[in-house]
């Protein structure tokens, strides 16, 4: 996966980018219901757009803040699809030793955590950091429309515009905090709740990468430049539940939203070949992790430990 590619130009890429993520996903629920997995997971399924559209448009010196539903964040910020797939059966080989599970990962500079709220401020703090030192980086945070109900939400974007600070909220919005509607959760405008602070705001309701593509590059751009937080709202959809069974969409509302999937608005700007390529190098990939992965040692407890 790459960064910064000319958006007409790659459509390839971008692609193969979000159909990695969607076979990962698919073989990640399967392994899940054969009890291969510890802890419990949360897909990504429907919303490739947005991480493929953002992390093509992002430096990858930038720091990143995932959260629940971090898996196609980390891939699409080119993270190994083999050691992710190990952290989530546990094993020791896995990014942080089999020990994170599915929701507390880090690598580089990809950070996650399953407190969608609480990642806030810190990342407002990791983007203070980089100010101070001048490094030209920003903060990128991932956060749902859920989290639009916690206080610190708040007093971090007050701090974030007060001081300045080079951090881009990214709140994707798939309708649903677990299983309620965003109409039954969110009062006014989301972009409103933003806006209020004096922060800058790109909204769109689009599955489309190169639009995301667009739109996320001038958002990027505008944080890093200006050094100023910004807020980039991506109206989308998850195809998959919220985390294992707990969904109670009607089959009508998912059928009418599948013509919105990302794979199939972006599928027709590639010939067939470069279709079955793109497929073809999708699932070979997601095969070797997991299969490397399953054969991979659980961690060791050092049994002197216990005696202290």
């Amino acid at each position: 996966m790459r960064y910064n590619v000319p958006v007409m130009d790659d459509n390839y890429a971008l692609y193969r980018d979000m159909l990695i993520i969607r076979r990962f996903e698919e073989r990640l629920l399967a392994a899940f219901s054969a009890g291969n997995l510890v802890g419990t997971t949360h897909a990504y399924i429907g919303q490739e757009a947005d991480a493929v559209g953002i992390f093509h448009a992002a430096d990858p010196a930038d720091v990143v803040f995932s959260n629940h539903r971090c898996h196609g964040h980390f891939l699409a910020y080119g993270g190994d699809p083999y050691r992710l797939a190990a952290e989530l059966m546990g094993k020791a080989t896995g990014l942080v030793g089999g020990r994170g599970g599915s929701q507390h990962i880090q690598w580089k500079n990809f950070y996650t955590n399953g407190v969608q709220g609480g990642i806030i401020p810190v990342a407002t703090g990791m983007s203070m950091a980089e100010k101070v030192k001048k490094t030209g980086k920003i903060v990128l945070v991932f956060i749902g429309d859920g989290t639009l109900g916690e206080g610190v939400l708040y007093e971090s974007l007050n701090i974030a515009s007060l001081w300045n600070l080079p951090i881009l909220i990214v709140l994707e919005d798939n309708g649903y905090a677990q299983t309620t509607p965003v109409e039954k959760g969110v009062a006014g405008s989301m972009a409103g709740r933003f806006l209020g602070f004096g922060i800058r705001v790109w909204e769109r309701r689009t599955t489309d990468v190169l639009e995301i593509c667009s739109v996320a590059r001038e958002a990027v751009q505008y944080v890093r430049s200006e050094s100023k937080p910004g807020c980039l709202i991506l109206h989308t959809y998850r195809f998959s539940a919220h985390s294992k069974g707990d969904d109670l969409r009607s089959q009508e509302e998912m059928a009418r939203m599948r013509d919105f999937d990302p794979l199939l608005i972006q599928s027709p700007r590639l010939t067939t070949a470069e279709r079955d390529r793109a497929e073809n190098e999708a699932v070979a990939t997601v095969h070797d992790a997991f299969l490397r992965a399953e054969a991979d040692p659980f961690p060791v407890l050092d049994e002197t430990l216990l005696n202290k």
